[in-house]
């Protein structure tokens, strides 16, 4: 693996980890009422997208439980112009897509870095 790939990795599990917790214990409600929540899960969400990008495509084709298009893709669902972002896909996104992506990169990163 490209050593860059494994700083991209990490801290693909990092952020994930970090947007997860945020939600933890919420409901959809709870998220939408909160503004700084919202903004800052946006924020994370598009992290996510943009570092998993940089990842190598020989890494992401070694790791194929990944599902490296659709974490890359996340940044356009989420925000569709910069005018309009679409909270409840957000909300999904942090609330139920994480932990998968999370389980998948905690089997990819090397152990030391976790």
């Amino acid at each position: 693996m490209p050593p860059d790939d494994t700083v991209y990795l990490v801290y693909l599990l990092e952020t994930a980890r970090k947007a997860a917790g945020k939600v933890s214990g919420l409901d959809l409600e709870r998220f939408l009422a909160d503004e700084n929540l919202q903004l800052a899960c946006v924020h994370l969400v598009q992290r996510i997208g943009e570092a998993a990008s940089r990842v190598s495509p020989e890494t992401r084709e070694r790791h194929p439980t990944v599902p490296w298009r659709q974490v890359i893709g996340t940044r356009h669902r989420v925000v569709h112009d910069y005018l309009d972002v679409d909270l409840e896909i957000v909300w999904k996104v942090v609330s139920e897509d994480l932990g998968p992506l999370i389980g998948a990169l905690e089997q990819i990163v090397p152990p030391p870095a976790r």
